[in-house]
């Protein structure tokens, strides 16, 4: 189900609705969040030199040594956060009482982790853990709606959404970019990141998931190849170009995305363009896999679900980070295999958040809904409520684990590196906030 449709679905009637506002809301000196700053991005007092490394000619093996250095230290936080994490589930087993203050530090491994809250008075007497993920770190409302504003008026020029424009602007669209990207107060550039976003949900939207606005299963595949093309143009011989073009300015969604990725242009350089190119490449396979259970009738399994979040995600927006920023991240630095790791699971953890917060929404119309706590009581034959705090205890362990491991990349990367893995955090706190505060998701 797409982000579009699932917040303008109707308010759950059962208790679902609650349990979720339960463990969503924010109270007041009860939550413990985590940091606003990811550790190591910290700016620093002017004149101090940022421990870049050792850069010239014949240094790259000690950057590569100092790389592996860091990977290591990654690897000892999260061991000794997952022995501490046994421990404390041992003596929770022997009926023990689990002493000490949480440890925030952050790693792998959580059970009864920084940001759980259990029992609190804030808590409603749910005992449901509450989520752990940095605070926005900004919200300036009439930047927010003037990006919304000229994205509203952009849908209606493409055409997507016709005759449903008041979701698209009772959405606010413009809100979350301007929460997720706080290092840019250009309203443009937050307009281009918001308008490649919204194509990208319309996609969704048109062809997987919503059958009143042209969705058929068994042409997704179809149509997620011909959108593709809007991104990455098909060069046809000349006698077939011209109907070729005719086709693809008919059909909004591809306008949509051709649009957006022209205007993101004006900002991104040819490797950002190929970057968010390929990202949104794998978010249709996501599309794609979604579509497969839908017609099968089959709902996944847990670990099954989890990799297909990361695939299906929020990170075609999450890598426009440098582009919004105003700066770039090499190539070859974005591929690596440890950023590639952290920002992953960065970017699932945002994603489930959306599932969290969506179950306060009616199931779509077929009755199949697909989000982390559905797909583990299926399969773990549990509660909704225990499957409910399990998703939020993964949820925190993805976010503990980027914050442990992009810190130890900050301490030997670039300084466009450190400042991507930051705008990436500010991206989880700028989600989070946007979500919570949307009467679409807060009304129950």
């Amino acid at each position: 189900m797409s982000l579009l449709s699932r917040i303008t679905a109707p308010t759950a009637r059962h208790d679902v609705a609650r349990l979720v506002a339960a463990l969503l809301t924010h109270h007041q000196g009860v939550r413990r969040s985590a940091p606003k700053a990811l550790p190591g991005t910290t700016p620093r007092p002017a004149g101090t030199r940022l421990p870049t490394g050792p850069t010239g000619l014949g240094t790259s093996a000690a950057r590569i040594a100092a790389g592996k250095a860091a990977g290591k230290v990654a690897e000892k936080a999260a061991e000794k956060a997952a022995e501490k994490a046994a421990e404390k589930a041992a003596e929770k087993a022997a009926g023990k009482p689990v002493g000490g203050a949480p440890d925030v530090s952050g790693a792998s491994g959580i059970s009864g982790a920084p940001g759980v809250s259990r029992g609190a008075s804030g808590d409603r007497g749910t005992g449901v853990p509450e989520l752990y993920c940095p605070p926005a770190l900004r919200d300036d409302p009439a930047l927010g709606q003037e990006v919304n504003d000229r994205l509203v008026a952009w849908a209606d020029e493409v055409g997507i959404y016709d005759g449903r424009l008041d979701r698209v602007r009772a959405a606010d669209f413009g809100r979350l970019m301007m929460l997720a990207h706080p290092d840019s107060d250009d309203p443009d550039r937050l307009l281009a990141a918001g308008k490649c976003a919204l194509a990208e949900w319309a996609t969704d939207d048109y062809y997987c998931d919503d059958e009143t606005m042209g969705s058929r299963t068994e042409l997704l595949g179809s149509h997620l190849g011909l959108a593709y093309t809007a991104l990455d143009p098909s060069h046809l011989p000349a006698r077939y170009a011209p109907t070729w073009e005719e086709e693809m300015r008919e059909d909004p969604v591809r306008v949509a995305l051709r649009s957006g990725l022209d205007h993101l242009s004006r900002y991104a350089e040819p490797s950002q363009v190929a970057r968010l190119r390929h990202e949104v490449a794998v978010l249709f396979v996501g599309y794609e896999q979604e579509g497969s259970w839908r017609s099968q009738g089959r709902m996944p399994g847990v670990r099954e679900y989890l990799a297909h979040r990361q695939i299906n995600s929020f990170l075609p927006c999450i890598a426009l980070a440098d582009v919004v920023g105003g700066y770039a991240l090499p190539a070859s630095v974005y591929a690596e295999p440890r950023v590639r790791r952290a920002v992953t699971m960065a970017a699932t953890a945002a994603t489930l958040v959306n599932d969290l917060y969506s179950m306060t929404k009616e199931h779509d119309s077929s009755g199949v809904e697909f989000n982390l706590p559905v797909v583990i009581a299926e399969e773990d034959g549990c509660s909704l409520r225990e499957a409910i705090e399990r998703s939020a205890e993964i949820h925190d362990e993805l976010v503990h684990t980027y914050e442990t491991e992009a810190a130890a990349l900050a301490l030997t990367g670039s300084p466009e590196l450190r400042r991507f893995l930051a705008g990436v955090w500010a991206w989880l706190g700028g989600n989070r906030e946007w979500h919570a505060g949307s009467p679409r998701y807060n009304s129950a």
